[in-house]
């Protein structure tokens, strides 16, 4: 069936039609409102679905925050406007007049990257690193999703008990340290005021200051890696999103990674679908039940 594929993100909302045959067309996106109340969310959503929703049989939808029976809670307010019990799963099909199926983004993402993997690997972790610091697990070839939708989101183990206040009410996230709006957070003096893209560019362009900051954010992840290692036994990690797939941050990881114990080291790969990951793994979730 042709799905109507939507991926709600602290910074966008994107949207695409993928045909039966696996072919992604009409590709659009808008930014998510800032506040994100009900109302807005539900007139961006309105936005984004009137000029699509006529060509496709169903909606798959990948969205940041906690999913549990079609109901989206922001873990962390900072992200998505604070939106508590929004019934999205229900104001999609209303809206479409179409079946929707749900998952959060990142597990959306793992369970994309899984497929694309799975005849070489059983276990692994997604993790993206974006406005916020995401995940997904996969054991046995089974995407974990737990019975409150909570399972996976690794950016919310901590990283540093004495680290900043996390969105989430806990110091020291994992999510706090190394995720694109903590790097942006971070910045001082001739940094001040910039975001995380352009934190990078200082940072190739040979800014001490950004160069510590970045550093951090990625010793961070490979610290978050070989917990995953140690808990999970995982073949892989893929890593994904706007910070995780910016230029020379893998690399970065990946030799942080190679200072832990033998044991706790595991491959760090970059995500093949890229920047889409969490749309197509809705849509696979989808068409598989």
């Amino acid at each position: 069936m042709n799905i109507l594929a939507i991926d709600i993100g602290g910074t966008k909302i994107s949207a695409a039609l993928i045909s039966r045959d696996n072919q992604l067309t009409h590709h659009t996106q808008i930014t998510t409102p800032a506040s994100a109340s009900p109302t807005q969310l539900y007139e961006a959503l309105v936005a984004i679905t009137t000029p699509l929703k006529a060509y496709a049989d169903g909606v798959a939808v990948a969205s940041t925050g906690i999913i549990c029976d079609g109901v989206l809670t922001a873990l962390n307010p900072n992200n998505l406007g604070g939106l508590k019990n929004f019934p999205l799963k229900k104001t999609l099909s209303t809206i479409t007049g179409l079946p929707c199926w749900l998952l959060n983004d990142a597990q959306a993402a793992a369970w994309a990257e899984y497929d694309y993997r799975h005849e070489n690997i059983s276990d692994m972790a997604f993790i993206t690193v974006s406005t916020g610091v995401g995940g997904g697990l996969i054991q046995q070839g089974q995407l974990q999703l737990g019975k409150r939708g909570i399972a996976g989101h690794l950016g919310h183990t901590i990283a540093d008990p004495h680290g900043p206040l996390c969105g989430c009410g806990r110091y020291g996230c994992v999510e706090a340290i190394a995720s694109g709006r903590a790097i942006a957070s971070q910045a001082v003096n001739e940094l001040a005021g910039k975001d995380a893209k352009a934190i990078f560019t200082a940072y190739h362009q040979g800014s001490l200051q950004a160069k510590t900051i970045i550093e951090n954010s990625a010793s961070t992840i490979a610290n978050l890696v070989a917990d995953i290692k140690a808990i999970i036994d995982a073949d892989c990690v893929v890593l994904g999103g706007s910070v995780g797939l910016a230029n020379g941050y893998i690399e970065l990881v990946q030799a942080a990674i190679r200072q832990q114990p033998k044991a706790l080291q595991v491959p760090i790969l970059a995500a093949h679908y890229h920047h889409n990951a969490g749309l197509w793994g809705a849509v696979l979730w989808a068409r598989k039940h």
